[in-house]
C-alpha cells in the first residue's frame, strides 16, 4: 500500500461539491507537497481515490490530467502501470515575498504549537495499537534521513504521523493544513545540518514520550521541538 493511500484524514478528505475539481487538485497538491506521496511513489487507484475524495471519477480524471499537465504526476502503462507522482517535481511557482512571509509568522507558529503539542499529547493519552506504534516508529526511522533532499518531506510524515495515532480526523485535518503553511515558511529559509541533527534527537524524545504513555512529556518534548524550529525562523524572516 503506499503512503498516500494509508495517509487518510490527513490530506484525502471529502471535498466540497461547489469546487470539486479545484479542491480534488488542491488535496492531491497537498499529499504531493508534504511528502506524503513521495516522488516516484504510485498513487492508490482511481477508485479508491474517487471514493475518499467524495468526487466522481470523471472529476479525479480531470484533475490528474490537469497535474500531469502541470508535471506532477504521470501515466504509466502495463503490468505495474498506474499514476505516478514524478520523480522530478516542478519548482515551486508564485512564492509569496518575505515580508508577506514574516507577516504570517506569528500566526502560523501560535496555530501550529496549539495543534501539534496537543497532538502530541492526545497521542501520548490512548492506548496506541500496535499498528499505530508501528505507523509511529517507522516514520520516525524515516525523519532520521541524513539527505538534505528528503529531510523536509520526511519530517512532516512524523508530524503528520503523530496526529494520525490520535484516531482525530479533525485534528489530522488540521495538522496537515498548518503543516503546508509551515513548509512555505521553512522553503525561504537555509536548511541547516545542524539543526536537522537536533530535530532528530528530539523526534526521538517526542515519540519515547508518546510511546510511553506520557502526556504532559510528550507535550513538553513536542513544545521544546517547535520552539527550536520557530526560533529558526524568527531569525530568518523577522
Amino acid at each position: 500500500m503506499s503512503t498516500l493511500a494509508s495517509a487518510g484524514a490527513a490530506v484525502l478528505r471529502p471535498v466540497r461539491t461547489g469546487n470539486a475539481f479545484e479542491e480534488t487538485v488542491e488535496r492531491l497538491l497537498q499529499a504531493i507537497r508534504l511528502g506524503v506521496a513521495a516522488p516516484g511513489e504510485r498513487l492508490p487507484a482511481e477508485r479508491e481515490l474517487a471514493t475518499r475524495l467524495a468526487v466522481s471519477r470523471v472529476t479525479l480524471r480531470e484533475a490528474i490530467r490537469a497535474l500531469a499537465e502541470a508535471g506532477y504526476v504521470e501515466s504509466r502503462r502495463g503490468r505495474y502501470g498506474g499514476t505516478f507522482v514524478t520523480e522530478t517535481l516542478p519548482p515551486t511557482r508564485g512564492g509569496r515575498p518575505r515580508e508577506e512571509l514574516a507577516a504570517s509568522l506569528e500566526d502560523v507558529l501560535t496555530v501550529r504549537r496549539v495543534l501539534e503539542a496537543g497532538a502530541a499529547e492526545a497521542a501520548a493519552s490512548r492506548t496506541l495499537s500496535a499498528a499505530d506504534r508501528e505507523h509511529l516508529e517507522v516514520a520516525l526511522a524515516e525523519a532520521g534521513t541524513t539527505d538534505p533532499a528528503e529531510y523536509r518531506r520526511r519530517d512532516s510524515r512524523l508530524h503528520l504521523a503523530i496526529a494520525e495515532v490520535t484516531a482525530s480526523g479533525l485534528l489530522t485535518t488540521a495538522v496537515a493544513d498548518i503543516r503546508v503553511r509551515v513548509n512555505e515558511l521553512l522553503d525561504a529559509i537555509p536548511l541547516l545540518a545542524t539543526n536537522i541533527e537536533h530535530s532528530h534527537a528530539q523526534h526521538r524524545r517526542v515519540v519515547a514520550r508518546i510511546l510511553a504513555g506520557d502526556p504532559p512529556g510528550a507535550r513538553r518534548a513536542m513544545a521544546e521541538h517547535l520552539d527550536g524550529t520557530a526560533a529558526l525562523l524568527r531569525g530568518f524572516l523577522s
